[in-house]
Order: C-alpha cells, then sequence, then structure tokens
C-alpha cells in the first residue's frame, strides 16, 4: 500500500554524521504521480525547523496507517516544485520494496552478531546476541560483568547485509531481565527505550534478510 496525499512522511537523511542522521522531519504529501511522490518542505519533528533538501539526498521515510502499522521505504531527492509553496520531489517506492511493520508485534530472528555494550563510563564490553528484533535484543555477555536488572545500556550492533555491506545499530535500552547459562554466563534480554527509526529499520530490515535466509534452508 503506498501512501495517500495529506498523509504525513517521517523522514530522516542519510548523512555522515550520526548526530544528523538521528533527527526526524514530518512532512505531509502533496501529490502522487506515476514517476513521483511530492511533499511539503519537511519540518523537524522537535524544533519545528526547516530541514534544506538537496537533489540525490539518500532518505529512510515511513507512514502510519490504521491500527499503528509503519510502512519503512527507502528513497531519495529527485528535484523540487515551485507552487503555492515550494515542494520536494522524491522517488515513490516499489510496493514490494515497503517494509511493514506493527510496533507491538516486530519479527524477532535469532542471530549471533557482535554487540558493543556501555553500562556506565567504567563499564563497557563486547558481547553476542542470542536474538535480535525491532523491539529488543537478548545477548550473552561474561557473569563477571556488574550489570542489573532495570538498568539502562547504551549499544552499538553490528548487522552484516546479504549484500555485502555492514552497518551499525545505535540504541539505548533495559535490561529487562538477566538469566544465568549452563556455562557460567548470562543472557541480557533487553527492549529498546530510545532508538531512531533509521536505525531500529536498520535492524528490521537485517531480520527481514535473516527470515528469508531460514525460509531457503
Amino acid at each position: 500500500m503506498l501512501p495517500n496525499v495529506n498523509q504525513f512522511l517521517y523522514i530522516q537523511v542519510n548523512s555522515i554524521d550520526p548526530e544528523e542522521a538521528r533527527q526526524e522531519y514530518k512532512s505531509r504529501i502533496a501529490d502522487i504521480g506515476p514517476n513521483y511522490i511530492s511533499m511539503e518542505v519537511p519540518l523537524h519533528v522537535g524544533t519545528g525547523k526547516l530541514k534544506r533538501l538537496y537533489a540525490g539526498d539518500q532518505i529512510n521515510a515511513y507512514y502510519m496507517t490504521d491500527g499503528g502499522v509503519k510502512h519503512y521505504f527507502n528513497t531519495f531527492v529527485l528535484g523540487f516544485k515551485e507552487e503555492a509553496i515550494r515542494l520536494v520531489l522524491i522517488k515513490p517506492p516499489e510496493p514490494d520494496h515497503i517494509t511493514k511493520v506493527q510496533r507491538r508485534n516486530f519479527l524477532r530472528v535469532p542471530a549471533d552478531l557482535e554487540i558493543a555494550v556501555k553500562v556506565t563510563e567504567q563499564i563497557r564490553f563486547i558481547g553476542v546476541t542470542n536474538d535480535v528484533g525491532g523491539g529488543g535484543v537478548s545477548l550473552l555477555c561474561e557473569s563477571r560483568i556488574p550489570v542489573k536488572e532495570r538498568e539502562t545500556i547504551e549499544s552499538w550492533l553490528l548487522l552484516p547485509f546479504r549484500n555485502g555491506t555492514i552497518e551499525h545499530a545505535h540504541f539505548k535500552g533495559e535490561v529487562v531481565r538477566i538469566k544465568p547459562t549452563d556455562n557460567g554466563k548470562l543472557i541480557l534480554m533487553v527492549q529498546f527505550t530510545d532508538i531512531a527509526d533509521v536505525e531500529r529499520q536498520r535492524i528490521i530490515r537485517f531480520c527481514f534478510e535473516r527470515q528469508l535466509e531460514f525460509r531457503k534452508r
């Protein structure tokens, strides 16, 4: 399902600056043509400031439909159109390139991924995930690591994709449960509490790719 005229798009612009890449903007769709979607100049969700875009800018976008389902897609700026107001033209997504996710029903897949964790400035470690999903991860760590339930951690997750690229997803999460294993390690079950949509989208894309691999086996 493609977005509709007057529907809001929420976007993040790909940037080498990680802080800029985390910023979220909102724009209303003005028109939909066969080869473009035109939208108003985006406004920063927090400050309301206009976001200047340039032709060729790579964008991660999503829109909401009934039931709280988010529809994610990647696109880029085609150009601009001057009418009563300035409009931004972006390439419409192919319907089969739209990822649909209901927030309370995130896909979760088993995966052994490297994850860097910061508990405090003094306590940092590298762990391996047990499984990952759009709502959180579980990971293995040594039992000597002083981490407690309900504690907030900051993490960087390494995501290898089928096309050979490797990306990172940064998030903050709450340790909701700690479970000891038979080999003396701990499993930390972490729920995301602060994650940018562009970071969550990377994790969701990895999960869908991994699920496709399992189906082929």
